[in-house]
Formats: C-alpha cells, sequence, structure tokens
C-alpha cells in the first residue's frame, strides 16, 4: 500500500516549525528519519494531513558537552551515537544500545527524538535514557518545559506531549569514572524489536542506581527493588531474581503472560549481574 496523500513543508527554523505544527490543529505530523511514520502512512494506520520535515533544522542537529552533562538534540541519529560522533555521557552503554538497534539503513536515518516522541514500547531509547535519569526538553510557541524521560512515556504510543509541541533535546548526565551499566536485549535475532530489554546503571560517585525495564507492554518500568539492590551492591542470583520478581508482582497491570515474565526476569538479573559481576 501507498500512503495517502498530504501536503509537505520543510520549514528553516525550529520557531517556524513551531508556528506550523500550532497552526494544524492536530492535523500535522513531525518528519524527521521517518522510519517509523513513513511506514505507519504506507499501512494506512496514520493519515496526517501535513507533514512538517524538521531533518535538517540546525536547532536538532546540535550537541553540546557540558560540564556534568551532555545535550544532544532530538535529531542526533542512532549511528551518530553508534559511531560515537557526539560526545558520549553514559561511557559505552548508549553506543552499545545504539548497535542493537534495528539495521544499519534504519539507524542512519532514525533519531532519538523520533524513538521518544512515537514512545514504541519495545523501543530501546526511553529505557536507555531512563536509566540514565535523562531530561527532555520540549518546545512550543508557548515557551520551553523540561520532562524526566523516566516519565516522559505515558502508555503504548502516548507521551507528555502536546500537540503544539517538539521534542528539542534530551540532557543525560555524565556517568563517573566508576560507573557500571549492564544492558541486556532479548530478540530472536538481530535487528529485531526486544522480546525483553533491561539496562541497569550503577554510579555510586553520584549515589544513583537504577534499572529498568522497557519491551514491557507499555511504558518502561523502573524497577524500584531491583534498584535497591543494584545500590546494595548484591550479586546473589536468587536475590537479584526475588527482587525483580516483585517488581513484576507490582506492575500487573501490565499482564505479562509466564513466558513474558521468565524473559523479563532473566533480561533483569542477567543486567544486574553484569554490573555487579
Amino acid at each position: 500500500m501507498k500512503a495517502p496523500a498530504f501536503d509537505y513543508v520543510r520549514p528553516q527554523s525550529l520557531g517556524e516549525a513551531m508556528a506550523l505544527l500550532a497552526k494544524s490543529s492536530g492535523e500535522a505530523r513531525l518528519l524527521a528519519g521517518g522510519q517509523s511514520l513513513l511506514a505507519l502512512m504506507n499501512l494506512r494506520i496514520a493519515a496526517p494531513a501535513l507533514l512538517i520535515d524538521i531533518a535538517r533544522l540546525p536547532e536538532l542537529a546540535a550537541a553540546v558537552d557540558g560540564v556534568d552533562r551532555v545535550i544532544l538534540g532530538a535529531g542526533i541519529t542512532h549511528a551518530m551515537i553508534e559511531d560515537t560522533r557526539v560526545p558520549d555521557p553514559s561511557r559505552g552503554l548508549m553506543p552499545r544500545a545504539a548497535a542493537s538497534l534495528a539495521y544499519r539503513a534504519i539507524r542512519n536515518r532514525g533519531t532519538i527524538g523520533g524513538s521518544l516522541a512515537l514512545a514504541d514500547p519495545a523501543a530501546e531509547w526511553p529505557a536507555v535514557f531512563a536509566a540514565l535519569d535523562g531530561e527532555i526538553t520540549v518546545a512550543s510557541p508557548r515557551g520551553r518545559r523540561s520532562l524526566n524521560c523516566a516519565g516522559f512515556s505515558t502508555g503504548i504510543y502516548e507521551t507528555q506531549l502536546a500537540e503544539d509541541e517538539i521534542l528539542e533535546n534530551v540532557r543525560i548526565p555524565k556517568l563517573s569514572p566508576g560507573a557500571r551499566w549492564g544492558y541486556v536485549k532479548l530478540a530472536r535475532k538481530s535487528g529485531e524489536f526486544a522480546n525483553a530489554l533491561a539496562v541497569a546503571v550503577a554510579d555510586p560517585a553520584r549515589r544513583f542506581c537504577r534499572i529498568v525495564l522497557g519491551a514491557a507492554n507499555g511504558p518502561p518500568i523502573v524497577l524500584a527493588a531491583a534498584s535497591q539492590v543494584l545500590a546494595e551492591g548484591r550479586s546473589d542470583p536468587d536475590r537479584l531474581r526475588g527482587a525483580v520478581a516483585a517488581d513484576l508482582d507490582r506492575a500487573a497491570d501490565r499482564h505479562f503472560d509466564d513466558f513474558q515474565r521468565h524473559l523479563n526476569i532473566v533480561a533483569a538479573a542477567r543486567a544486574l549481574q553484569q554490573v555487579t559481576a
């Protein structure tokens, strides 16, 4: 199938893009990499009247290496992170996650902003940035606001973005030299969406420990009990699995079947073990 008819415009600035989006009355969609949106349009699942192409906006391509954090524009591609063409505040976690995302052709064009804004429940970046305690800046004609990555996704393909807002950048704190991380993606073959995804980060110097479960039938889940085990530096496999199981019991609204539950426990326990080994 082919996409239904639509109008197309390429604004020259972020301000112009925000104005176009605000005037569209919800009938426009932003186009960056287009790796998800164009497929949805070809399947007639999405039918925007107007596409606003923001792929070449310089404001969304900026990468700023600050004292304690890195700011990455929403237009940064997965491949740029994979190839470390932008500063890496994660000490290798982000390039590792980028390399596991789909295929190189998709990574060349797909963007971090597009991934976060789409909020596909199986996507990698929502879980990774939540585990890194990142913040998202969104912009509209009404001004800017900051949102925590851990709560940005509110449902399947749902976020805190208003209809007239554009995701501008992601701010990621720098991990300390002694920080460790774990990343486990379980999929049937390379390039596929995750059946289970776990990201663990331990940064004792910042007193920050967090483990996040992605591919979780909805937004990423911050595993509180497992994060506490991580903070304690425990490496006992039974204790790790028990903590993850307790967190999953508190997420009954996700309706994991027995197989999904098993995969989630395995992924989370392996990510924890990577950190504590």
